[in-house]
């Protein structure tokens, strides 16, 4: 194929030829400059290690360290200039560095490579993402403690199958998510614990001739030691891999709940009310308030789901140990972390905001025959019939009740007789949903005490 042709497939951008698409595929300055300050406080902490081992002179790492932040001001201030042609974050800042100080800024390089380089600036910035995602899923565990403690003795119906099972109480259901966010801030925890290993030093692959102290460049940087092999400490991202499955993890919780508060709100259901600040309105039809910020919630899981798999197939073919590959694995975190913190700001903001409706919460408690099982769990407890027999009477007087088009405390005690003569008067006391839920006292179950009890723990765990 000729060159002419050969330009129009590339388009306009790449009229230039294979040069221009070299540096485009090659570049990563569009989005690692993200990583900036990372970079920054990695050099700082080789830096100074050179110079306590001898390896650098005291003027060459002072003219550095003032060097790299004049180069970090530049950064922050929005007057440093990225170039393409530099390729990424850590020739951008050395380039720069070389300007202001001269020649010493050409040792600070010594006894690293970029592949340790980058590895660790890579993870001092997820580890900051697990710092914010665990502050994140605090601060959304409190505003469920606030609205259960609200509801603690709020019945509402519990589902199965998004059908009517059992009443359980506002605070109860609450606290359900309460638990499954505690999960996910253990999650975070048990990943950083375990990623807080730094890769500095490890030089290209093999380690470094020079006389480095990595156990001080570890510690300044707060890793908790550094990494134990060379080879693994260049081609690891199972960091980056743990904080995207356990993002997956939160943001399938975050989706759930978002399904919950979108049919919840709706005019069908009105057990809530969203805020203004977290809905909108309709284009057209004026009565509407639509709960844009719960639909959007529970989109994001794509996004976050997407990059983890993404991650995942960009890794599972690489051979040990650094290949280019690996410049894929930033873009799908950042983006993947900007839409995990989205999501549990806008969460947070809605549970803060929103209202439950108690009469309506409690109107529909009391329906589909919610307290079917309280009255099979009264026969056996009271009558000593066997379970499944209690279930077979039970299933009788909700067919007689439907039949009636009324609910199964409005049938008469004659008409329970009916089905089964030793039926007593007593078993209208378990028939209301009130005394429904204040049954259910085993540990973990609905009732008012036992909700109250794990709030309690809750902000004990919290601080």
């Amino acid at each position: 194929m000729g060159n002419d042709s050969s330009n129009q497939m590339w388009g306009g951008r790449f009229s230039a030829g294979p040069d221009a698409i070299m540096e485009a595929i090659n570049a990563s300055i569009g989005f690692d400059q993200r990583m900036a300050a990372q970079d920054i406080a990695g050099s700082r902490a080789h830096a100074a290690m050179l110079a306590a081992t001898g390896i650098l002179s005291d003027s060459d790492a002072e003219a550095i360290r003032k060097g790299l932040l004049t180069v970090l001001s530049e950064i922050e201030g929005g007057t440093f200039q990225f170039s393409t042609a530099l390729e990424d974050i850590h020739m951008n800042v050395e380039a720069r560095l070389k300007e202001i100080i001269g020649e010493p800024a050409g040792r600070l390089h010594t006894g690293r490579s970029r592949n340790d380089q980058v590895a660790t600036d890579f993870k001092l910035w997820v580890r900051d993402q697990f710092d914010a995602a665990i502050e994140g899923l605090q601060a959304l565990i409190r505003a469920l403690l606030a609205q259960a403690e609200a509801g603690a003795d709020w019945v509402m119906p519990g589902f199965t199958h998004l059908q009517t099972a059992q009443p359980v109480t506002w605070g109860h259901h609450m606290m359900a998510y309460v638990e499954m966010f505690g999960r996910d801030v253990g999650r975070f925890r048990d990943a950083r614990a375990r990623m807080n290993e730094c890769p500095l030093g490890a030089a290209a692959l093999a380690g470094t001739s020079f006389p480095i102290d990595r156990h001080m460049t570890a510690q300044a940087l707060g890793f908790d030691r550094p990494a134990a092999n060379s080879l693994d400490a260049v081609s690891d991202r199972d960091f980056a891999l743990e904080f995207l499955a356990d993002a997956s993890i939160c943001a399938m919780h975050l989706s759930r709940f978002a399904e919950e508060l979108v049919i919840w709100s709706s005019a069908q259901f009105r057990f809530v009310t969203l805020s203004d600040r977290f809905s909108t309105g309709s284009s057209i039809m004026p009565q509407k308030k639509n709960p844009d910020a719960a639909e959007l919630i529970r989109a994001k899981i794509g996004r976050i789901f997407g990059a983890n798999v993404a991650l995942m197939t960009v890794m599972k073919g690489l051979p040990l140990a650094y290949s280019k590959d690996m410049q894929e694995d930033k873009e799908q975190v950042f983006d993947a972390a900007d839409n995990l913190m989205l999501a549990l700001a806008a969460m947070e903001g809605m549970v803060r905001d929103m209202s439950a409706n108690r009469e309506s919460l409690a109107a529909a408690a009391g329906s589909g025959f919610s307290t079917a099982t309280d009255l099979a769990d009264w026969l056996v407890r009271v009558l000593n019939m066997p379970f499944r027999d209690a279930h077979h009477v039970t299933g009788t007087l909700v067919a007689l009740a439907e039949k009636k088009g009324c609910d199964l405390p409005d049938l008469t005690l004659g008409d329970m007789q009916s089905v089964h003569a030793e039926i007593t008067d007593d078993v209208f006391g378990v028939l209301g949903v009130e005394n429904s839920v204040a049954s259910r006292t085993s540990y973990g179950g609905t009732a008012p005490e036992q909700v109250r009890a794990q709030i309690a723990r809750w902000k004990e765990v919290l601080g």
